[in-house]
C-alpha cells in the first residue's frame, strides 16, 4: 500500500496501462488502483488481466483489455474505454531479444521487438494524444532501459528500441508539452519480471557475460519502477517533461 498522503493523487483521473498483466505494468496498476485510479490495463495474455482483477479491489474502477497492441483494433477498445477523457498513459509493454548481436540477429526479431517496444508506443500514444490535447493536460510515461543509454546492456534490436523510446519520449515532450501534455521515460536496470532474457548468441554471452557479473546492480522489484512510473504520471512532477528517469540501483552512474 501508498502512504497515506498519496493514496488519493489519482482520484477521478483515468490512467491506461500496456504490459498491466504482470510484472512492472502489473505493479504499477496496482499502485493506480491504490492511489484512486481509473485503470484501463491492457496486456496480450487474457489469463494475466483475470488473475490481477481476482487479486485487485478495485470497486469498479479497473478495466481490462486483452489484445496485441500491433493490432489497430486495440487502440481503438482502449479508445472505447476511455469516455472521451485520458488522464495519463504508461507505456510499459515489452520484449527482449535473446542479446543477438547485430551480425546475429534475425529478420523476425528485430520486426517484433521494434514493433513491441516502438511501434505499439507510437501507435498508442498517436491515439490517445488527441484526448489530451482536447483536455489541455496529460501525462505520458515510456518504459525505456539502461539499454537506452548504453550499449552493453542487451543485443542489438533491444538496444536499438530503447534508444529509439528515448528520442520518440523527447520528440513528444517537445511537440506538445507547451499544450499541457507531458512525456518521460524511465529507464529500468534488472527488474524481476516474467519478460525472458536468455542468451541466444555464444558471442554475446562471452562478450557480455563478465561485464554484467561485475557492472550489473541489484535486481529491483517492480513496485521500484511503479513508484517511479506514477510519480512521473503524477501533478507532483508537474514541471518533468522530457525527462529520462534512470530506476536502475545507480548503473546509469557507472
Amino acid at each position: 500500500m501508498v502512504p497515506s498522503d498519496e493514496s488519493a493523487r489519482f482520484e477521478n483521473q483515468t490512467v491506461v496501462v500496456t504490459g498491466a498483466g504482470s510484472g512492472i505494468g502489473r505493479a504499477t496498476a496496482v499502485r493506480l488502483l491504490d492511489e484512486g485510479a481509473r485503470v484501463i490495463a491492457v496486456d496480450l495474455v487474457p489469463d494475466r488481466l483475470d488473475e490481477l482483477v481476482a487479486s485487485t479491489s478495485s470497486n469498479g474502477r479497473l478495466v481490462t483489455i486483452a489484445g496485441d497492441l500491433l493490432d489497430p483494433g486495440t487502440s481503438e477498445r482502449i479508445l472505447a474505454e476511455t469516455d472521451g477523457r485520458l488522464d495519463g498513459l504508461a507505456n510499459v509493454a515489452g520484449i527482449m531479444d535473446g542479446f543477438l548481436p547485430a551480425a546475429e540477429v534475425d529478420d523476425a526479431t528485430w520486426d517484433r521487438v521494434m514493433g513491441v517496444n516502438v511501434t505499439a508506443v507510437m501507435r498508442l500514444t498517436r491515439a490517445v494524444l488527441p484526448l489530451m490535447l482536447a483536455a489541455g493536460s496529460g501525462a505520458i510515461v515510456n518504459v525505456a532501459s539502461e539499454a537506452g543509454l548504453r550499449g552493453s546492456a542487451a543485443g542489438a534490436a533491444y538496444t536499438a528500441s530503447k534508444h529509439a523510446v528515448i528520442g520518440y519520449t523527447k520528440s513528444t515532450a517537445f511537440f506538445y508539452t507547451a499544450h499541457g501534455v507531458r512525456c518521460n521515460a524511465v529507464a529500468p536496470g534488472p527488474v524481476a519480471t516474467n519478460i525472458e532474457a536468455p542468451f541466444k548468441s555464444q558471442f554475446a554471452t562471452e562478450r557480455l557475460g563478465a561485464l554484467m557479473q561485475v557492472a550489473i546492480p541489484a535486481v529491483a522489484s517492480p513496485e521500484n519502477l511503479a513508484a517511479a512510473i506514477t510519480w512521473l504520471l503524477s501533478a507532483d512532477s508537474a514541471n518533468v517533461s522530457g525527462a529520462v528517469l534512470p530506476s536502475d540501483g545507480g548503473w546509469s552512474a557507472m
